[in-house]
């Protein structure tokens, strides 16, 4: 029978046990036997622990290398920092509070900044907990320089961790796929199921959970930002032709102006790839922008191919020109954000500015904004920053209240064994105590047959190592306990003699942690996320409620009228015809801030393993979509000049919005089964009594008003009476060159609504 080749997940922790275990290895041995600096050897042991085991940084060998190098200084400042404010209990913890949540809020930066937080913290508590030594300063920097530096080495040339494809890559070629796919459409290729599901696969493969770690474009720069926005709005364009290749052929009839910006579009992304790959100068949006300008003036008109005699007809060929406008939009916003994000520019060209807000701002003050936009009791990184400084500081309390002899031990429990959730910290550390119970057994017995002799430590502990650290972090916190217990054992044994009570000691030290740990976990948020983002996404459907009856009413208005004062609870007169824009601003704002707390609050919980997709709860992930699709039309909607609409057209408008509104507070209370929104479908006596330039305003709403309720209903797991329309990714399309691209994020003004981590 074949054997089964090992998982990628396996093959790379062994990797990384070796890289960890060498560099380990040789810094201790040097240090303890060469050199006679016991100091100097611990520091040199847990230096590339902290660094390559606890910290998960991600990326490929160079990448993990330059993280570290980059993180050295602040290991250094912390150690010393560490060895100072041990002098005194209160000292110590009063730093443990402080220095466990700037660096834990530090996370906020990114992956990178993320996945070093548990080794920085490490290399404080190491420092930190007693005996007070300040003279062995210089031994403590030296062995975790010494420990470091040979990590290093070893990522870049002991079996170093490949490279990882970089999510401009990603982008690329999904854009060469989104051009051959346009230019087939443009010679008359249209329908293809087989190219539409090649599409929307690519479209998936874009995600940022589909993209390692290393290359995820989560960080506060404008390089991050900007390609983040890239790929989603990459991303809709590829949905947006997968839907034009599943049209049945009657509904993509030839249409000149169609088929020419096709090829605008093609020759756009094509140009947008190149750039992405390095093979020539980023282009400007303003080209493309142009062409697009020039389809929006002729949108309205008949094709010439007879079909404007017939109104369902017309009606028809307005959604496939207002989907063609759509994803033409798209492709001039991934162009534009890569211009800012690769490109230099500091400006979005004609562009919205708040669509592309973080192209002027200095890195300071990106990187400062991500941090305040995090600041507040409703952030789930806030959150975890105080859980983790709360523990340390408690465990530091307890370790220098009882003069404990490792009190090190009750800290690091209590760093690596937190979780988010009090049932997954009660889950983690009853597994941990029973490895670390059978992993004290082994250490006694172990430490007994040993009677003293160090030669048996030192053969025992790299095997030890290695097992440890390629088998723990595969099989669990029982055995990564167990195995790190005896790891510890084999290495202090030979520092100091040791009897049988070391592994005692170690045990109960454990145990103290989690204990301490469980206590935390229970008394700070121990709902974690889940409770974080029940009452986000139910702020967030409350405030969308009423953004989309004052977006409605400020487009389709009736003669004499220049806005939606009723929406707002206001009332006008039809002689006022000054522009009332504060309505749908505020509600926008609202909403736009909302949608990034509840965002923030479903990325942990997905972190947390939430439900899964089969579950009869709420689906969390479609409510995000669908208010980030009124935020869309909020953005472009109120910006038409259409001009006054007819009584009938009005009434509509507004009555399906408020049906929508009303179902959307509904769907914020998370009935058992969800909610059943259905707004009035456009009558067709409207469309055919409509004047000319108003009709494709009434097409617009009435798409992302069905847009809106087919995901609404979905919410709760409800399917409405007849088949949902097809979701388009970007609702419907604007009417004008620049504000067409409003349409195709949301992107929150930074002084408004601070900032959030993304998807």
């Amino acid at each position: 029978m074949p054997k089964r080749p090992l998982s990628p997940g396996r093959v790379r922790a062994a990797r990384q046990s070796v890289r960890v275990t060498v560099a380990s290895a040789t810094g201790f041995y040097s240090a303890l036997y060469a050199l006679d600096q016991p100091v100097v050897a611990v520091y040199a042991l847990f230096a590339p622990i902290a660094l390559g085991v606890l910290s998960p940084i991600p990326g490929g060998g160079r990448d993990r290398a330059r993280t570290m190098l980059i993180v050295l200084p602040l290991a250094v400042a912390l150690t010393a920092l560490g060895t100072a404010l041990a002098v005194t209990t209160a000292s110590a913890v009063a730093g443990m509070l402080v220095i466990g949540f700037a660096i834990s809020f530090a996370s906020a930066y990114g992956p990178a900044a993320a996945g070093a937080v548990p080794g920085l913290l490490l290399f404080y508590v190491l420092a930190c907990f007693p005996p007070y030594a300040p003279d062995t300063l210089p031994q403590r920097l030296g062995g975790l320089l010494a420990g470091v530096l040979l990590l290093v080495l070893c990522e870049l040339l002991l079996l170093p961790a490949p490279p990882v494809q970089r999510y401009r890559a990603r982008i690329a070629a999904a854009l060469d796929l989104a051009a051959a796919s346009a230019l087939a459409s443009a010679q008359g290729h249209r329908r293809s199921p087989e190219r539409a599901r090649r599409l929307r696969e690519e479209g998936l493969a874009l995600r940022l959970s589909q993209a390692p770690p290393g290359s995820r474009p989560t960080g506060a720069g404008r390089t991050d930002r900007g390609l983040a926005q890239a790929g989603a709005a990459t991303r809709r364009v590829l949905d947006q032709l997968a839907r034009m290749a599943e049209r049945p052929d009657s509904a993509t009839a030839a249409d000149p102006p169609s088929e020419e910006l096709l090829r605008d579009v093609a020759a756009g992304c094509t140009a947008t790839a190149d750039a992405l790959r390095g093979a020539r100068a980023v282009p400007g949006p303003e080209a493309l922008e142009e062409m697009v300008a020039d389809f929006v003036a002729v949108r309205g008109r008949p094709s010439g191919s007879g079909l404007d005699t017939d109104a369902k007809a017309s009606q028809r060929l307005l959604e496939c020109r207002s989907d063609l406008l759509v994803m033409a939009a798209s492709a001039l916003t991934a162009q534009a954000a890569v211009a800012v994000a690769i490109g230099g520019r500091r400006d979005a060209a004609g562009l919205p500015p708040e669509q592309f807000w973080y192209a002027g701002p200095s890195t300071a003050r990106l990187l400062a904004l991500r941090l305040t936009g995090n600041l507040t009791l409703r952030s789930v990184l806030f959150q975890n920053a105080v859980r983790t400084a709360l523990g340390l500081g408690a465990a530091r309390l307890v370790a220098g209240a009882l003069d404990l002899s490792h009190g090190f031990w009750v800290l690091l429990a209590v760093l690596t064994l937190g979780r988010t959730t009090a049932g997954a910290t009660w889950s983690t550390v009853r597994s941990a105590a029973i490895g670390t119970l059978v992993g004290a057994l082994a250490a006694g017995v172990l430490i007994f047959e040993a009677g003293g002799t160090v030669e048996v430590y030192a053969a025992v502990l790299v095997p030890a190592m290695f097992v440890a650290f390629s088998v723990g972090p595969i099989a669990g916190p029982a055995w990564a306990q167990g195995l790190f217990t005896l790891v510890v054992a084999a290495a202090f044994s030979q520092l100091a003699p040791a009897d049988w009570r070391l592994a005692g000691t170690r045990l109960l030290d454990v145990l103290a942690g989690c204990t301490i740990g469980l206590v935390c976990g229970v008394l700070a948020w121990p709902a974690g996320a889940h409770a974080e983002v029940r009452r986000g996404v139910a702020d967030m459907l409350r405030s969308a409620a009423p953004l989309v009856r004052v977006t409605v009413s400020a487009v389709v208005r009736a003669p004499g009228t220049s806005g939606a004062p009723e929406a707002s609870g206001k009332s006008g007169t039809s002689g006022d015809t000054r522009p009332r824009h504060d309505d749908t601003d505020e509600a926008l704002r609202l909403t736009r801030h909302r949608l990034r707390i509840a965002e923030r609050a479903y990325a942990q919980y997905r972190t947390e393993g939430g439900r899964n997709a089969g579950d009869s709860g709420p689906d969390w992930h479609l409510a995000l979509n669908c208010v980030s699709h009124a935020v869309i039309g909020s953005h472009w909607l109120p910006r038409q000049a259409y001009g006054p609409a007819p009584p009938e057209a009005v009434r509509w408008a507004r009555e399906s919005a408020g049906r929508l509104a009303s179902a959307m507070d509904s769907a914020a209370a998370f009935p058992p089964g969800g909610v059943r929104a259905t707004p009035v479908p456009l009558p067709h006596e409207v469309v055919s009594t409509a004047p000319a330039p108003v009709l494709p305003a009434l097409v617009d709403i009435d798409t992302w008003l069905r847009t809106l309720a087919a995901e609404l209903t979905a919410i709760g797991g409800s399917r409405p009476d007849g088949p949902p329309p097809p979701v388009r990714g970007d609702g419907t399309p604007p009417a004008t060159a620049r504000d067409a691209t409003a349409g195709t994020a949301a992107t929150p003004r930074p002084v408004q609504e601070g900032d959030g981590a993304g998807r």
